[in-house]
Order: C-alpha cells, then structure tokens, then sequence
C-alpha cells in the first residue's frame, strides 16, 4: 500500500471569496434567495460586484475551506483544484499553501478567469452566495493525482464538483482510487439546491457505497428524500450511508451509523456574525477526529468547535489554531 502522507485531501472548487454585509432588502432588490447558493455568470458577477457594500476578499471554496480547518487542527491536509494563472488565482495559491496545506494543481493559462463567490452577509448572520465558476469547472480527471489520492486517508469530496461534467468525472475517478487503495471517501451534499439537481446520483452514489462519509445540514436532508419530517430522513439516511452528520444549526448535529444514531449538542457561542463556512469547518473537525481515531461523539464536538468559532467572525476560515482551541476545551488532538 502506498504510503499515508495526507490525513485529508479536498477536492473541489477553488474560488476565492468576496465577503460584504448586506441587509434583507438588498437581496430582494437582487432577486437573491437567502441562505442559497446560486452559479451566475461573468455579467452578472460584475452587476453583483459593483451594487455590493465594502468588501473582504480571502480564499474560500467549500473543500479548501474544510482542508485549510484540517491544517489548523495540525493535521496534513492536501487539496486539488483548478484556478488560473491570474491574480486572483495566485491570491488563492498563496493563501492555501499560507496555511500549511498541500497545493499542487497547474493553474489554467487561458480561458475563464480564476472563480470567485459574491458572498452577502445579513444582519442574522445568514449568508447569500453568487458563484462564479470561472476557471473551477476546468477541472478535468487529467487534474486528479493518482499517488496524491491513494496517500490520503480520506478524500473529501463537495457536491458542487457534480455541476461541471468533467469535474463529475474527476470526482468519480478519485473516489475510484481512493477505494481501491482502501482509504475512505467523504461527501458534503453542498448546497439544497445543489441536491435538488442531482438528488437521484447523490442517492446512488451513497447507496452504492462510492462514498463511506456524508455529511449534510437539515435542509439539504430534507432536499434528498423529499419530505419535512426529520425522522423519517433519519431513518432513511441511516439505511442508505454506511456513516453520516447531518449538522442542525444551534441543535448541534446527528451522527448517523448502522448501528446507532447519536446527538451531539452545539457548543455555546457569544454572537453570530457569520455562518459563512459553518459546514466546512465542522466537517474539518470530524474528519479530524475521525482520522486520529477518536469515537463518534468526540469527533463531532471537535466538528462543533471547529464551527463554533468560525461562525463568531467574518470569513470562512478560523482566526485562531484549531488545534489550540482544541486543547483548551479538552479535546486534544
């Protein structure tokens, strides 16, 4: 077997975000729906741009973000994504290696510019997004290191690679050589509209086993067996994923095995000011746990404080070490 080099490697979109705090009339004025994520293109990306209020920009992207949490908890992470050789896809390069993650992917010498995501913060601290795929959906099967893939322990995989159709086949390939090199193929179902597209390849990509890990919010949940009862999505994710989180919010999360399913509550927090990448940072802390070898529970309290302090400022990335926090509310890693 080849040998473990990385603890996770994300593959997904690399985009770089641009974050401004924007009230509820703005993205009605918009035609935005909150708390949704919506793919424009390069003209509506521009509108977007010069109607928004101040703004931060930072490397995001759903998978970057979940493998920059790894890093911070202090374990090796890796991540494959397509930018462009232009100053928003150095800006990303720079950042992602910045915070001791592995990246390696040529960048795109011409075509579509590096993607970025118009990201608008409410006063509740939801956030809208407007994604520009740009360059991302370049991602083509070429990109997916074979040896990279198999020295992982987990490849961490976001819902929104299955839009682009050579980026479907890079995400299949990799879960391919993932398994067959007998690591471990994470999930995360991304966006309810992302589900609403692809709800019956989601289904069979759980149900065949082609991914070990999902993880999903209560929405997304609801959006992937078509009802509004909890329980019941419960019970039917419990029979179709070998293991999953389904993240709910300040009711903490459900971990969801064959054997048993588990509620872990939230950890408590001062105020909300962004939700912005909640998701990934509690998946970060998981797949952290997971890979040290800690059970269930203790997995999703480090997802939850992973998601508790990133949700207390503006950014999807944490401001502090993970794995510092960690330490100090107990849960060394």
């Amino acid at each position: 077997m080849i040998t473990l080099r990385y603890d996770v490697l994300g593959i997904g979109n690399a985009i770089v975000d641009v974050i401004a705090r924007a009230e509820d009339d703005f993205l009605v004025g918009q035609g935005m729906h909150k708390g949704t994520m919506a793919l424009i293109d390069e003209a509506r990306a521009q509108a977007i741009y010069a109607a928004m209020g101040p703004a931060i920009e930072s490397s995001g992207g759903s998978a970057a973000n979940t493998v920059v949490g790894v890093a911070s908890f202090g374990a090796r992470a890796s991540f494959i994504g397509k930018i462009k050789d232009d100053e928003l896809g150095r800006t990303f390069a720079h950042d992602i290696r910045a915070a001791n993650v592995a990246f390696d992917t040529k960048p795109a010498s011409r075509g579509p510019s590096t993607a970025r995501c118009y990201i608008m913060v409410t006063p509740d601290g939801e956030r809208t997004m407007n994604t520009y795929l740009g360059a991302a959906q370049d991602l083509k099967p070429c990109d997916i290191d074979e040896a990279q893939v198999a020295s992982a322990a987990v490849t961490y995989l976001e819902g929104y690679l299955w839009d682009p159709p050579q980026a479907k086949e890079a995400f299949v390939k990799a879960a391919a050589i993932a398994q067959k090199n007998g690591r471990r193929v994470a999930l995360t179902l991304s966006d309810a509209f992302c589900v609403d597209r692809y709800r019956t390849e989601f289904l069979d990509l759980i149900r065949r086993a082609i991914v070990d890990i999902v993880f999903a919010n209560e929405r997304e949940l609801h959006s992937l067996y078509e009802t509004a009862d909890f329980d019941s999505t419960i019970t039917a994710l419990r029979s179709d994923a070998r293991l999953a989180v389904v993240t709910r919010s300040e009711k903490g999360c459900v971990v969801v095995a064959r054997n048993a399913v588990e509620s872990v509550a939230a950890e408590p927090i001062g105020k909300v000011a962004d939700v912005t990448g909640a998701g990934d940072l509690f998946a970060a802390g998981f797949l952290v746990g997971l890979v040290r070898g800690k059970d269930y529970r203790t997995s999703a309290r480090l997802g939850g404080l992973a998601a508790a302090e990133v949700i207390q400022h503006i950014g999807a990335r944490p401001a502090v070490s993970l794995k510092a926090l960690a330490a100090e509310n107990g849960l060394p890693v």
